[in-house]
């Protein structure tokens, strides 16, 4: 089945992702390219919208978009950036705004009767983001909206079906920017709204067993949600030819690794687990650079899930858990050299040494469409809901060099921060949490005895897709009692602290 598209060209802007998710909660399928990578399909894609940019178009570092096969053929939906690029180039005129124009606004005009703004009326609340603004409507253009600040907010092409607006209805303070997404895509450009967790399943599915045939796949599992959504796509595909390999690196949570196992076998998936610990343990003693850390556990990693695969006769293709942000990511948004991928991200294939071909079913997926998938072929809700883990494991939870013992207390000091908040009922409603082990010891007193023992910082965010997050403001009486638990519990601890950094500037992970 093919489903309608809309194409989303990327000038660079912070919301870009926001605008894929807003479409995708229509039910329609939306991708990012960068506005310079036009694909050369285009005319597979039934809507265009041009994102915001922190660039101008009145500077010497013009982001130009080659609209020659859209403009004027396709529904366009210019935001922002591409409002003003419209008007900029089309004999409008742009100009910087007396005040920069950041925040919240309410609309005081609304054209009546146009199908754009539909029931969205007069007083409607939208977030503007920008430091220019447009003066003059470009040529054959009509003014759909003002706002007290800004007059030409939105504006069509006559004889187009293209339209353009100044702010930025992706983000949740618009409060009716989904109504307006969905007037012009469902309204105007008559897009269907099919884009739903069961057909994806169902086309996956298809598509994985035209491509895999009889061939036998390998995929490393690491318990979380992307990699066994994953395997049990390709499960539902090749059944008995995929087979999953589970690895021990040491720093998995207390009691993880027998848990997850016990867990896939209710799925009825081929797993093989590998106690690899001392391993991982041995290639980190000493080290304390985050990033060298990171490449020990990589490489690692890799030869052992190499000399597993190898036991694996006629084995053809690798799958990995690779969501959509991991592609977008990989690529640059304004055209300069390709943005730096962490390393443990999945997107940049395998050394040459493993010589086979990859297959990732969730390529297109951003995180919580992951989840729904996965809840559409029935799965474990416990494991749906997992909270994001990184890959290198506690071991960028360990500020510092990583010994037996540090791990220990960790692991010891995360089991009664993360079982606390299940008893309080307050993990589901957490995007992602873990304990830090930080490289300093403070004076205590416990009991009649000074103590010099370790400190460890809490943490727990809300996020939809881990890209911006905020600290969660965790009720006083729960990180009293979790406190005093992992000071009377976890033997070389004397002191807790919570991390109230949100992400920008402060990253989730610490390393």
């Amino acid at each position: 089945m093919q489903h309608n598209k809309v194409l989303i060209l990327d000038f660079g802007s912070q919301y870009t992702q926001l605008i894929a998710r807003r479409v995708r909660e229509l039910n329609i399928l939306s991708e990012i390219h960068p506005f310079n990578k036009i694909p050369s399909n285009v005319e597979d894609y039934k809507a265009v919208i041009l994102s915001g940019s922190p660039n101008s178009v009145r500077g010497e570092d013009v982001l130009h978009p080659d609209l020659s096969k859209i403009r004027g053929k396709k529904p366009l939906l210019a935001v922002c950036y591409g409002a003003q690029y419209l008007a900029h180039f089309s004999g409008g005129e742009v100009a910087p705004s007396n005040t920069r124009e950041y925040g919240r606004a309410n609309l005081s005009y609304v054209k009546e009767n146009d199908p754009f703004f539909g029931i969205i009326s007069k007083g409607s609340q939208v977030w503007m983001s920008h430091s220019d603004t447009i003066k003059t409507l470009p040529t054959n253009a009509v003014l759909l909206a003002s706002t007290h600040d800004v007059e030409n907010a939105a504006y069509k092409i006559e004889g187009e079906q293209t339209y353009a607006i100044q702010f930025h209805p992706e983000v949740y303070h618009s409060t009716d920017g989904k109504q307006l997404l969905e007037n012009f895509l469902v309204n105007i450009a008559n897009l269907d709204q099919d884009w739903t967790p069961d057909s994806f399943v169902e086309e996956t599915v298809q598509d994985l067993k035209d491509q895999l045939k009889d061939d036998k796949v390998v995929l490393g599992l690491s318990g979380g949600v992307d990699s066994s959504v994953a395997a049990m796509l390709l499960h539902k595909a090749i059944g008995k030819n995929l087979y999953c390999i589970f690895v021990n690196n040491g720093l998995l949570r207390k009691n993880e690794y027998q848990s997850v196992l016990d867990q896939y076998q209710g799925m009825g998936l081929n797993v093989k687990g590998v106690d690899a610990s001392a391993r991982f343990l041995d290639a980190l003693a000493g080290e304390s650079d985050p990033e060298k850390k990171r490449k020990a556990i990589g490489r690692v990693f890799i030869e052992v899930f190499d000399d597993e695969a190898h036991q694996i006769e006629d084995v053809k293709w690798l799958a990995q858990g690779t969501i959509y942000p991991d592609v977008i990511e990989s690529v640059s948004a304004t055209g300069g050299p390709s943005a730096t991928i962490k390393s443990h991200h999945n997107v940049g294939g395998l050394p040459d040494f493993m010589k086979l071909k990859i297959v990732e079913p969730l390529k297109a997926l951003f995180k919580d469409e992951v989840r729904r998938v996965g809840a559409s072929m029935h799965m474990d809700k416990a494991l749906l809901g997992r909270h994001p883990f990184p890959g290198p494991g506690l071991a960028i939870r360990i500020l510092g060099d990583i010994t037996p013992e540090k791990v220990r207390i960790l692991q010891e000091v995360d089991a009664v921060f993360i079982d606390n908040l299940k008893k309080w009922n307050l993990y589901d409603s957490v995007w992602q949490a873990g304990a830090i082990l930080l490289p300093v010891n403070s004076v205590g007193v416990m009991g009649d005895e000074r103590t010099y023992e370790k400190c460890v910082a809490l943490r727990a965010v809300e996020s939809t897709d881990g890209m911006t997050a905020d600290w969660v403001n965790l009720p006083y009486d729960f990180l009293q009692k979790t406190s005093n638990e992992i000071i009377n519990k976890v033997k070389g601890v004397n002191r807790v602290v919570y991390d109230i950094s949100s992400k920008p500037p402060a990253t989730i992970e610490w390393e």
